[in-house]
């Protein structure tokens, strides 16, 4: 019971990671327009914004480079100073008044995420007993719904007059008094951007907290058992049946992931925006329509987490995936401009959320590797996946345009991407459910692991 206990405490905290990563996201997405009307920035700005953010560049690079210290130097040293760097990226972009400067803390906030992410997942497995690691880490992924979810609310209470004419948020007088404190005064979009300025506080506050925590972690015992060396730059050698057989994973892993997440990555940077502007919604409720969706995604998360560790998990996947192609054959045939439809993908959208492909790949991608190389095969993948992402993401703006005339077009791309998804996680579905870390590596790795 205690050790249950203390599986559970670990994963809440480490989960932080999750909170702030998604968190970064969508605080960017929800003052997206915001930030492009105080600086006039184009849609290719937007482009960059997101290909160098948490959303894809940085955290890639962030994660290839977290992934091999994880594992050289431990899970630990990881949660020892990652975070005071995303304070640093956060702290740029609260206070950016330039395009370079709104960059460059989206960069470094990026590769922050990117660093604690595989060090997060491998922490959570390798610390979870074998009936609650798929438990522990849907509460990981828990995590990063509630991130959006907080955000969201507090962005739709913060949100400007649309137009200068519309509804504001109920917290609009608070965002007034904060620019008047830093001498903006007057309706305008300096004054607006503000809104999105305290929601990047507020991610601020969230990752002292998460760094006060994860500095108290103990580390992983798996880690401690299966490290032969703790300075060397060099990872161990790897003999030709385990690296073509890692090989094999990681290009399992990083496709059905990876098809999955171009698709995810552009709702998650430009969700709020695409409803804004080829939906025709306001700021506020664009906002109020993806929080709608995250509490969705929170209860069907929780569900899942109950469910994970004791039902087939090839066909839980599957339906979950399914959830997502429905959405975008919905989109299709009904359109973005309908508020039916859109009240409709987003229940949809938000299932797929709860039963997600990045659930799975961090379940697998924790159970699949030997643990010398666990949390550098992760940051590979995910600098594979995320690096994808980001020029995926440039390119989505240029087929999006610049009022969403080419909306259809990036909408079937999508629908593709998300059966690719379907069929190579559905089939590659590994049998590990109810088997140790330890026992899992010894079926596929023998002794050399």
């Amino acid at each position: 019971m205690n050790k249950n206990k203390g599986s559970l405490k670990s994963t809440i905290a480490v989960s932080l990671t999750n909170y702030l990563d998604a968190g970064a996201i969508v605080a960017g997405a929800s003052g997206l327009t915001l930030w492009k009307d105080y600086l006039s920035l184009s849609e290719g700005n937007l482009g960059w914004l997101n290909a160098l953010s948490a959303n894809c560049l940085g955290a890639a690079v962030g994660a290839i480079v977290g992934g091999f210290l994880a594992d050289r130097y431990g899970r630990k040293a990881i949660y020892t100073y990652n975070m005071l760097i995303y304070m640093v990226g956060v702290l740029l972009i609260l206070l950016s008044t330039s395009f370079p400067m709104l960059l460059a803390g989206f960069l470094v906030t990026g590769i922050s995420v990117g660093v604690g992410v595989p060090a997060s997942w491998t922490y959570i497995s390798e610390s979870s007993e074998v009936c609650n690691r798929g438990r522990n880490i849907a509460i990981s992924q828990m995590a990063w719904g509630i991130g959006p979810t907080i955000i969201l609310i507090l962005g739709t209470l913060l949100a400007p007059p649309t137009g200068g004419t519309g509804s504001e948020g109920m917290l609009f007088p608070v965002v007034e008094s904060v620019a008047a404190w830093f001498g903006v005064v007057g309706q305008g979009a300096a004054l607006n951007v503000f809104s999105s300025r305290i929601v990047f506080a507020s991610l601020f506050v969230v990752a002292v907290i998460a760094w006060l925590l994860q500095r108290q972690l103990d580390e992983s015992k798996e880690w401690q058992a299966n490290n032969t060396s703790h300075f060397s730059l060099l990872p161990s050698p790897v003999s030709l049946p385990t690296s073509r057989l890692m090989l094999k994973t990681l290009l399992f892993l990083a496709g059905m992931y990876l098809s999955w997440n171009l698709v995810s990555s552009v709702m998650g940077f430009f969700q709020q925006h695409i409803y804004e502007t080829a939906g025709g919604l306001s700021n506020e409720y664009a906002n109020m329509l993806s929080v709608g969706q995250w509490l969705i995604i929170i209860a069907t998360t929780f569900v899942f987490s109950l469910i994970v560790d004791k039902v087939n998990q090839r066909w839980l996947y599957f339906t979950g995936v399914m959830f997502a192609v429905l959405a975008w054959v919905l989109v299709l045939t009904v359109g973005i401009n309908s508020l039916a439809g859109l009240l409709v993908f987003t229940l949809l959208w938000g299932l797929q959320g709860g039963i997600s492909v990045q659930s799975f790949y961090a379940l697998w991608a924790s159970e699949l590797f030997p643990a010398r190389y666990r949390a550098a095969a992760q940051g590979v993948m995910f600098f594979i996946v995320r690096g994808l992402s980001a020029a995926w993401g440039l390119g989505f703006v240029y087929i999006y345009g610049e009022h969403g005339e080419g909306f259809t077009i990036a909408a079937c791309v999508m629908l593709g991407l998300l059966l690719v998804s379907l069929v190579i996680g559905t089939v590659g579905a590994p049998n590990t459910r109810g088997k140790t870390l330890e026992q899992i590596s010894r079926e596929r790795y023998g002794n050399e692991e």
